[in-house]
């Protein structure tokens, strides 16, 4: 049998799909409900990227209380960079929504854009930090840190003294680290 080329589709997955089998067992509330969680997520996608594009160009937005709209121009006032890949090796890195570092004042500033409704934690910006320190080679004790969280239309701020969790996960991320990389010299031992 010569099968339909559907070659357009590769490296997708269907919303209905087999990879994602477990809608076949929701009742119609759970469905709507899961398909919204997933427009929802794709939103968010799109205005991360929006959010990229217009810091990048720096075109400022309306001065509200709208959640875009503030990490927008402040992004852009306390001139970040949008979207930085932050590493450390091919097993810990991760993209901060927007960063910069004042290396005279030993700065660090943060910030992330959430566009989901759960409440959002400060660790994944810690994560950064850590990563940040790792691949340029700062002790946490020697820089400051402000954190922001864009969400809800509203600014959660940290600009605590974060030197203790940023350096516990540089060491976890390091320690679990050679963990993956001792895991990987032992399976390709066993593959030969």
């Amino acid at each position: 049998m010569k099968f339909n080329n559907h070659r357009s589709l590769e490296g997708l997955h269907a919303t209905l799909g087999a990879s994602k089998y477990s809608w076949i067992r929701y009742d119609d509330d759970h469905f709507v409900e899961v398909y919204k969680s997933m427009l929802a997520a794709q939103r968010g996608t799109e205005l991360h990227a929006l959010a990229e594009q217009l810091i990048r160009m720096k075109i400022r937005l309306p001065r509200n209380h709208q959640t875009l709209n503030m990490h927008v121009n402040d992004a852009i006032g306390f001139k970040m960079d949008p979207e930085v890949i932050l590493f450390y090796s091919p097993n810990a890195f991760g993209t901060a929504d927007a960063i910069s570092f004042d290396e005279h004042k030993k700065f660090l500033r943060v910030h992330d854009l959430k566009t989901g409704v759960h409440p959002a934690k400060f660790d994944q910006l810690y994560i950064y930090a850590a990563l940040f320190c790792l691949e340029y080679d700062y002790k946490p004790g020697d820089i400051k840190t402000e954190f922001r969280i864009y969400q809800n239309d509203e600014i959660m701020i940290d600009d605590n003294d974060n030197t203790d969790i940023i350096a516990h996960i540089m060491d976890r991320m390091v320690h679990f680290d050679q963990m993956i990389n001792t895991m990987k010299s032992e399976e390709a031992g066993w593959m030969q």
